[in-house]
């Protein structure tokens, strides 16, 4: 245990030298610590227990083969919105396809049709699992489980240890597959992972029976400065270092300024309407998502990932999948127009929108044929979307076989043709950020094709 000298810490508790602290090296201390600073934020959203994309992404309207694309035979189409009837066997319906430029979309897109200009789809990417725990991890960090765990950093963190900054919040995973994987990671991007915002909330109440919230502060100064005495002669400098950044995020996450960004009724009156946040799905989650906005225009947070869930249905709750579906993008609609109307927090005349890269991705997706039960199975094909201003907006990339819904070949990568893969889009997604992929990635190749002119 470190020992505190009483006198020492009488003389922190004076107000002169309070004054010093807080102009001083602990003021200083997060910006010591990243020797890369970006302008640039991210945001990973995982839709937890894979999705049908042949309702959305996908779009399958003719039964070919093993498909049996989505209908009115085992589809609750009465709350989508975008559904309208096409002909498909004797009574029953299957949908009209929803083209935008050289998209095509069901109608489980819902509100983020109305963005598909940005959209960049990326459709026939190879799973190779059908495992949930597999398919989350290898969406996230480019590599399959081994023995049950993950043996690479995820996306989120890999973007945080390399563009921390001065961020309060290298990255908070609210759910996601996040993984702290790597000896070589800086303890300052250790994630955050908690279920919601009030979890946050709470682990900062404290009691005032014997102290209040200036007498803390005032011991967390002396804390942080004993760490900065210690960091002088210590061997054990990243450790001491740690706690100086804990102690000081701390007080900054208790501070007035950033308050309102752990209240869930000051989030849900920041961002989207209310009934967003009375969703049957998604309702809980648009907090999270608020929390995100809120916390970008603040500057505090460099990397947020989060969970949108509901989409494994082998039952007859498929019923409900299309439903999910369009209130998920209804949501990821809504969070793009809060960005586009906040300004950033650091580029003067700059929105924050035109700095905020965005992945959606899921365990994989559900079978082209119906099972006996009204549901889909688990299928190792997927799709991912990526909505960034570094990435071509309104594109399609890779593809599925019209006869059975597996991945194609969607170009020819350095071991040959293939389809694409989750390790293809986050070297892609890092690269793209001005981060060698290398340094975090075993496998994947950067896809040029989906990526902006420089």
């Amino acid at each position: 245990m470190l020992h505190q000298d009483r006198r020492h810490f009488l003389q922190l508790l004076s107000a002169g030298a309070l004054s010093r602290l807080v102009a001083g090296p602990i003021s200083r201390a997060l910006a010591a610590e990243s020797a890369a600073a970006s302008d640039d934020f991210f945001v990973f959203i995982h839709c937890s227990g894979g999705w049908d994309v042949t309702l959305w992404s996908d779009p399958r309207t003719t039964a070919t083969s093993v498909i049996d694309p989505p209908s009115t035979e085992f589809v609750d189409t009465a709350r989508l919105r975008l559904w309208q009837d096409a002909p498909l066997d004797g009574t029953t319906k299957t949908f009209e396809p929803i083209v935008r430029g050289n998209l095509r979309f069901g109608p489980g897109i819902g509100g983020l049709v109305d963005f598909a200009d940005r959209l960049t789809l990326i459709n026939g990417v190879a799973m190779n699992t059908v495992s949930h725990p597999d398919g989350t991890y290898y969406s996230s960090t480019g590599r399959h489980l081994s023995g049950g765990r993950p043996v690479a950093p995820s996306a989120d963190v890999c973007v945080a240890d390399a563009l921390a900054g001065t961020q309060l919040f290298p990255v908070v995973s609210f759910r996601y597959p996040t993984a702290y994987v790597g000896s070589s990671l800086s303890p300052r991007c250790l994630p955050l992972q908690v279920d919601t915002v009030d979890t946050i909330a709470k682990s900062l109440l404290r009691a005032q029976t014997t102290t209040n919230e200036t007498d803390r502060d005032a011991v967390n100064l002396m804390l942080s400065a004993e760490a900065s005495t210690l960091l002088g002669s210590s061997a054990l400098t990243t450790s001491l270092q740690g706690y100086k950044l804990q102690i000081e995020t701390l007080r900054k996450m208790s501070g007035d300024s950033l308050g309102p960004l752990f209240s869930s009724s000051a989030l849900k009156a920041a961002n989207f309407t209310p009934a967003t946040y009375a969703g049957r799905f998604q309702g809980a989650t648009a907090v999270n998502f608020s929390f995100a906005v809120e916390a970008m225009k603040r500057n505090a947070i460099r990397s947020i990932s989060l969970t949108c869930g509901g989409f494994d249905t082998h039952n007859t709750n498929y019923r409900s999948h299309g439903e999910n579906q369009q209130e998920t993008f209804d949501l990821v609609a809504s969070f793009l127009r809060a960005l586009d109307g906040a300004p950033h927090p650091t580029k003067a005349g700059a929105k924050l929108t035109d700095h905020v890269h965005i992945l959606i991705t899921s365990d994989f997706c559900r079978t082209p044929n119906i099972n006996t039960s009204g549901g889909r199975d688990h299928y190792p094909n997927n799709t991912s979307v990526i909505i960034s201003p570094k990435f071509r907006g309104g594109t399609s990339f890779g593809s599925s076989r019209a006869s059975d819904l597996l991945p194609q070949n969607s170009g020819t990568f350095a071991d040959g043709p293939r389809p694409v893969a989750p390790p293809d889009l986050l070297a892609t997604l890092l690269s793209s950020a001005g981060i060698d992929p290398r340094r975090y990635l075993r496998d994947g190749e950067v896809v040029s094709a989906i990526l902006r002119a420089p």
